[in-house]
């Protein structure tokens, strides 16, 4: 798959995507539906059917020079999803854990780690780990974890969580408290309202918080 990658760089498009993310990694200049399609090809001839062979795939692509390859990696990690059970939520962990930017955090945390929160709540443990740890990526994911449970969300856990993270001052994790309680206010829109009288927050999570709200009151 890296060839493929290295045969479709293009420098210009690798540039804009580079500035775009503001990071130090280069980038292909690869974009989504190229990278999706080299993936679909890769599979046509590739057999990944057990759990060794899917972390081997993964943390191989994973530790590519280039951004495009942590994309594929993501990929794959969500392609097979029969794979995608409690024995791999180390192997997600350790991606988490050396992720560097929200284009690979955001997805590890909600759609890779995330499910295995519900499938096993003991699991849950580690958010109280992260959302003390020193890495702000950490701390995000923390709360994006639970981004997509719905009524199946642990709110007390979100809400401590919320609560402790309230007063940073890191642009992502102000956001994140936003995203989140947006999201469940799909599910609990009386939940959220009440929570917002309550519980100091930012402007930035305020007005991402209230967001759908906002607009279901204007209609």
């Amino acid at each position: 798959m890296q060839k493929k990658l290295a045969e479709q760089a293009d420098d210009q498009k690798a540039r804009e995507m580079r500035a775009y993310m503001k990071i130090a990694t280069p980038f292909y200049g690869v974009q989504s539906p190229e990278r999706k399609a080299i993936f679909k090809e890769a599979r046509a001839h590739t057999t990944i059917d057990n759990l060794e062979q899917f972390g081997a795939l993964v943390r191989w692509l994973w530790c590519g020079n280039f951004r495009e390859e942590q994309y594929l990696a993501l990929d794959v990690a969500e392609h097979y999803k029969k794979l995608r059970t409690v024995e791999a939520f180390p192997l997600f962990v350790e991606l988490l854990e050396s992720a560097d930017h929200w284009d690979t955090l955001d997805k590890i945390a909600s759609n890779l780690i995330g499910p295995l929160l519900l499938k096993d709540p003991s699991l849950k443990s580690h958010i109280l780990t992260w959302r003390e740890s020193e890495n702000m990526w950490l701390r995000r994911a923390s709360l994006l974890v639970h981004l997509k449970h719905k009524d199946a969300t642990d709110v007390e856990l979100l809400t401590e969580t919320i609560g402790m993270l309230a007063e940073e001052d890191a642009f992502f994790i102000r956001k994140a408290i936003g995203w989140v309680l947006r999201e469940y206010s799909k599910t609990d829109p009386t939940f959220v309202r009440e929570f917002l009288k309550v519980q100091p927050l930012s402007p930035l999570s305020y007005r991402e918080a209230n967001r759908i709200m906002i607009s279901i009151n204007a209609l």
